[in-house]
């Protein structure tokens, strides 16, 4: 194998794949980076068994060159040596060159540098995804709706199933929830290519966070196929394959209720500044718990107290309320992770008792969810 490529597009694919790539896995080959080269371009390819990342450099782009193929093949390099040393390489242009007994030269300008390799062949394959139905999303689109789901996934490996979030299609929308038990991120859109076709997965957190990360910002399609034990996301010149969770995941269209007894209408980014200032002062003990009241008179108070540091009080300004007075404790944390996701929206709550889970919406879009369980304070 032997070929010159552009330095800066074989540091993006190699960011891309080094995604996948883990230092602590069962497999040794799967410490390594799989670099091929074919006709068409070079693959890299990176992998830890849950999440796999190919990243295709094309011979050439609008017109430009990016890659030069003297000889096809393969090889696979330590990827943490390859990786810290394809950033430092002095020039624009790298050029990669095996020799007898898997010995690789990477070359750029004046410096050369000699990796062991090992044989490409002992690499484990790609899964192999039938393609019988192909979903379609536009990338921001996908992108914003990890975001406002993924951080409500649970980190503890008590419940797996509960580290991922669920996905459900259905006509044509593809619903999006996750919950770590405390609290709950919902969000609802349009995906085209189901064709009728129910189809469900539970996708791991993990994955959904290294994605998004990759993805470009760009209104292009992506396309998903969704199997049994397998999603593969396939954006321009990159894929991303990950395992899904067994397991059934729990029915959450119950956790939500139907009526409410008191409901608060707030700007959501003077909401989330004065959580954030009452924070300050439950910060030091371990669920950070801030108090929300409501009274007869349509008044609204955060406030927290720590009795070793102090307390703080602070009335916020609502554009309406209604219903019941009410005196509610919540996890300050739980409070701005759901607000960040409105962005600032103006944001309603609807709260069905003290010790009741209560929903956060944006008042002009209904695609999105916020639920949060209250924290008993005594």
């Amino acid at each position: 194998m032997k070929f010159q490529i552009q330095r800066d597009r074989l540091v993006n694919g190699v960011n891309d794949v080094m995604k996948a790539v883990s230092s602590r896995t069962t497999i040794p080959i799967l410490t390594g980076l799989k670099i091929v080269a074919h006709e068409e371009g070079v693959t890299l390819t990176g992998s830890d068994s849950d999440i796999s990342i190919e990243s295709f450099i094309p011979r050439e782009e609008d017109g430009k060159e990016i890659v030069q193929i003297q000889q096809t093949g393969g090889i696979v390099l330590q990827a943490k040596f390859f990786e810290s040393i394809v950033k430092k390489l002095p020039m624009d242009t790298v050029e990669i060159e095996v020799h007898s007994q898997l010995q690789t030269v990477i070359r750029s300008g004046k410096s050369e540098f000699n990796l062991n390799g090992l044989d490409v062949n002992e690499y484990p394959h790609l899964p192999q995804i039938e393609e019988d139905h192909v979903l379609k999303i536009p990338t921001n689109l996908l992108k914003t709706m990890i975001r406002q789901t993924v951080f409500a996934v649970s980190t503890s490996e008590t419940r797996p199933i509960l580290t991922g979030v669920n996905w459900n299609i259905q006509d044509g929308l593809l619903n999006c929830v996750a919950t770590d038990s405390h609290r709950l991120a919902m969000r609802k859109a349009p995906i085209s290519g189901g064709s009728g076709n129910e189809s469900k997965a539970v996708i791991p957190g993990k994955s959904l966070n290294e994605l998004n990360k990759i993805l470009e910002d760009t209104s292009d399609e992506l396309e998903i196929v969704i199997t049994e034990n397998q999603v593969l996301f396939r954006a321009k010149h990159v894929l991303f394959f990950s395992r899904l969770l067994e397991g059934n995941y729990p029915d959450t269209s119950r956790l939500v209720p139907a009526e409410s007894k008191t409901s608060l209408t707030i700007g959501g980014k003077e909401f989330l500044q004065a959580i954030d200032r009452a924070s300050l002062l439950a910060r030091e003990e371990r669920n950070n718990v801030v108090r929300l009241s409501i009274s007869d008179d349509g008044r609204v108070e955060i406030s927290s107290n720590t009795p070793e540091i102090g307390k703080v009080v602070e009335e916020v300004h609502s554009e309406a309320t209604d219903g019941e007075e009410l005196n509610i404790s919540f996890s300050a944390k739980y409070m701005m992770d759901a607000l960040k996701v409105f962005e600032g929206a103006e944001t309603n709550i609807q709260f069905t008792g003290a010790m009741r889970p209560f929903v956060l919406r944006p008042t002009s879009d209904d695609t999105i969810l916020q639920l949060i369980t209250p924290v008993r304070t005594y």
